[in-house]
């Protein structure tokens, strides 16, 4: 440590007076040695104690790092010196605050442990990084309050922009439009809200109308739809589409049950497929849905396609694994999410970007049907 000060102090000043003003001022510096390394690491360093140590003003210490005309290019080289042998990093948070400009993305998905939003995430990542933000990324559980302490949170440190997956049991928007008087721009995605807002989703009725359609085109007479929390727009529209598609079709009979994970899917497919007439296909709004069915059927020793079939809407990632494949509509992920990242990037730059954004299915034929 008495060799790091001695040097540092060498370096300020030849006076004698002056080195002992300066060994005074140096004693709030915190040395940590690594073995090994060759360096130290110093605690806390702002402006305040560069100033100090130089006998300068905080003005001048602060205007001498960002290159200003009125301060001498001797003291500017002082004072980044010091600066880079002390470590010194400007504080992010302040100069936010001050400046109200932020590099820093907020997310917020109901789970992690999801492969649709394991590939949003990576794309929306991708995307930040590319263009110089970073990703805050907060899990809600969808539970309404923790979704409300995430966007304080988010609000408290000013990010650039949220972007947000409603938890389905929320019905106040009020700390959204907190967001919106504070110009903090609010992208929503897959699980949206009905409210005028900029949002970003897969194309569920079209999707939805796709695969009906090519259960039809199998020649399907008794559907079990399987649908997740009637809560969440995502149900909500695909079930829509379910009911108009089939409601067509006078020979065709169907029912509709919800399930909220794949345990409750393995349960009702279940039940349905121990009884006579059993269903001779299935709809699955989703890839956990499709992973309960797909136990009960394999429970049950039903094979697909001979005995019934199965089609789902899904990323894509879960029905390859099944032998035969499963036939599937694909909702991206990693398409949704550079759409989301477009329309954020739109809004902060005030390009003209329209509100309600869709992300078009495609269908992928397996052997399932």
């Amino acid at each position: 440590m008495k060799i790091v000060v001695s040097t540092i102090i060498k370096l300020l000043t030849n006076n004698e007076g002056e080195r002992k003003r300066l060994r005074n001022s140096l004693r709030w510096i915190k040395n940590y040695f690594i073995f090994g390394a060759n360096f130290i690491y110093m605690e806390n360093v702002t402006l305040k104690k560069i100033s100090e140590v130089l006998g300068l003003s905080i003005s001048t210490i602060s205007r001498a790092l960002k290159d200003h005309p009125d301060i001498s290019p001797q003291t500017k080289a002082k004072v980044r010196e010091l600066a880079n042998t002390l470590d010194y990093e400007p504080n992010a948070n302040a100069i936010n605050l001050r400046t109200r400009n932020n590099n820093v993305f907020g997310l917020m998905i109901p789970s992690a442990n999801n492969s649709f939003y394991n590939s949003f995430l990576s794309s929306l990542e991708e995307d930040c990084r590319k263009n110089g933000y970073s990703l805050i990324i907060m899990q809600t559980a969808d539970d309404p309050e923790v979704e409300k302490s995430i966007l304080k949170l988010y609000r408290q440190n000013r990010v650039a922009g949220i972007f947000a997956c409603l938890s389905p049991g929320t019905k106040d928007l009020d700390a959204y439009k907190k967001l919106d008087d504070m110009s903090i721009p609010v992208i929503f995605f897959d699980k949206i809200p009905d409210t005028d807002s900029f949002k970003v989703s897969v194309d569920d009725e079209k999707a939805t109308i796709i695969a009906v359609n090519e259960l039809l085109k199998a020649g399907k007479k008794n559907i079990l739809g399987l649908f997740g929390n009637r809560q969440v727009s995502i149900t909500k529209n695909r079930l829509k589409a379910f009911k108009q598609v089939l409601s067509e079709e006078k020979k065709v009979g169907f029912n509709i049950e919800f399930v909220v994970n794949a345990s409750e899917a393995y349960e009702t497919c279940y039940k349905y497929y121990a009884q006579n007439p059993a269903p001779d296909a299935i709809f699955c709004m989703s890839d956990e849905i499709m992973t309960g069915a797909m136990k009960a059927l394999q429970q049950m020793k039903i094979n697909y396609p001979d005995k019934t079939g199965i089609i789902s809407i899904s990323d894509g990632s879960l029905p390859n694994l099944y032998f035969p494949e499963i036939t599937y509509v694909e909702t991206s992920g990693h398409k949704l999410g550079k759409k989301t990242f477009e329309c954020m990037i739109s809004r902060i730059n005030n390009l003209p970007y329209q509100k309600n954004n869709l992300v078009e299915p495609l269908l992928f034929k397996g052997g399932s049907l």
